[in-house]
């Protein structure tokens, strides 16, 4: 089950950006990113690598999540999430994003068991790819 949680938490938080700032009404890691591969942004990433993060959300393939708290360390970004995930089950944990280089950063799980790197999609691109 934990490894379960990590591996929908990390499909759905699997979201970030290149700039860290967490003001009150914004989030700078909202944007589309793809999970473990650069984002094409043409049409052809997989619909199952896409991810989507709002300032109160995350969505993917896989469920949604809602940001329940938000927090940042340096270049590190942690976030407490709740999710939805199939089956109408719901599950909280905390999730870390921390800036690699532009567009590029790492993702880890409360229990450091599905660690991710995530690519955000730049120009709009992913639009595309999500169709």
């Amino acid at each position: 089950m934990i490894k379960n949680l990590a591996t929908v938490l990390v499909l759905l938080a699997g979201v970030t950006v290149s700039a860290f700032a967490v003001a009150d009404d914004e989030l700078s890691i909202a944007g589309t990113y793809t999970k473990d591969q650069p984002c094409k942004g043409d049409g052809s990433d997989p619909a199952d690598a896409m991810v989507t993060i709002t300032r109160e959300a995350i969505q993917s393939a896989l469920g949604s999540c809602t940001i329940l708290d938000t927090s940042q360390d340096g270049k590190a970004i942690s976030m407490q999430v709740e999710c939805k995930v199939p089956g109408d089950q719901i599950i909280q944990g905390d999730v870390t994003f921390t800036q690699r280089e532009a567009n590029v950063l790492d993702f880890d799980d409360q229990d450091h068991t599905s660690p991710a790197v995530l690519y955000k999609c730049v120009n709009g691109a992913a639009a595309a790819s999500r169709r």
